[in-house]
């Protein structure tokens, strides 16, 4: 088995509620998902244990399942997760940086 790198992008942020339901989960107590929020960013950043990546995005999505009401809206592999997962290649194009706003 080795570790897997993604993110599972959050239909909506979490209510207090499910928070209390996930703190309260052997299954998500279990390590390798984390939660990231910030305005218009939630999601869950994981690393999974599993033969496969879609083994893993099961067992993230199996856990996660255990909350009420929780909506995946997309599985990311960003670069980072790319690299980690030893997916990388030259045809893989990162990300352009961010656009500042003008003053």
């Amino acid at each position: 088995m080795r570790s897997w790198h993604f993110n599972l992008v959050l239909d909506a942020p979490l209510t207090e509620q499910q928070r209390d339901i996930m703190n309260g989960s052997d299954r998500v107590a279990q390590g390798g998902i984390g939660l990231a929020e910030r305005p218009g960013f939630h999601r869950f950043i994981c690393v999974v244990r599993a033969d496969t990546l879609t083994d893993a995005i099961a067992d993230a999505l199996g856990r996660i399942g255990d909350v009420p009401g929780v909506l995946i809206r997309s599985v990311e592999l960003d670069e980072i997760a790319l690299d980690e997962n030893g997916m990388s290649t030259p045809a893989v194009v990162p990300a352009p940086p961010p656009v500042e706003a003008a003053l």
